[in-house]
């Protein structure tokens, strides 16, 4: 895959992420995190369409990228993960998705979002994480 201009690889270390990669990242005028990928035939099911456990992988991916965003050395775990379906997508689309922190308290941060691929909402999500103690390591969820 050739990674979409403006985006990069996010540097973790997350061998299941690394399996269903390449999964990108950008920050954009505003200060906010898109996060994107290609769908290829690796991420199908047997209709033919991206797999919704890819989907789901994808918005887990973006929520806790989104919670620790500007937060260097926080990590994060996801407690909680609700999506809702709204449309398929296939092989070859642009995957996109965008996420908000709804609220940050001490231990946990709530986050919402969408996955697109173009004009087309795929999943509509929301979630929770739990906030780890801040160390030295590259942030990681």
């Amino acid at each position: 895959m050739q990674i979409p201009e403006g985006y990069r690889l996010f540097e973790f270390v997350d061998p299941f992420e690394e399996l269903v990669g390449p999964l990108c990242v950008k920050e954009d005028e505003d200060g906010h995190l898109r996060f994107a990928f290609e769908a290829t035939p690796h991420h199908a099911n047997t209709s033919g369409q991206i797999h919704g456990g890819m989907l789901m992988t994808f918005a887990d991916f973006a929520l806790c990228l989104a919670a620790i965003h500007g937060l260097p050395g926080e990590r994060c775990v996801t407690v909680s993960l609700s999506c809702e379906f709204t449309a398929s997508a296939e092989v070859g689309d642009f995957i996109e998705s965008t996420a908000e922190v709804v609220r940050r308290a001490r231990s946990l941060t709530f986050v919402r979002g969408q996955v697109t691929a173009g004009d087309r909402t795929l999943l509509n999500y929301s979630g929770i994480v739990k906030r780890l103690p801040r160390t030295v390591a590259t942030p990681r969820c």
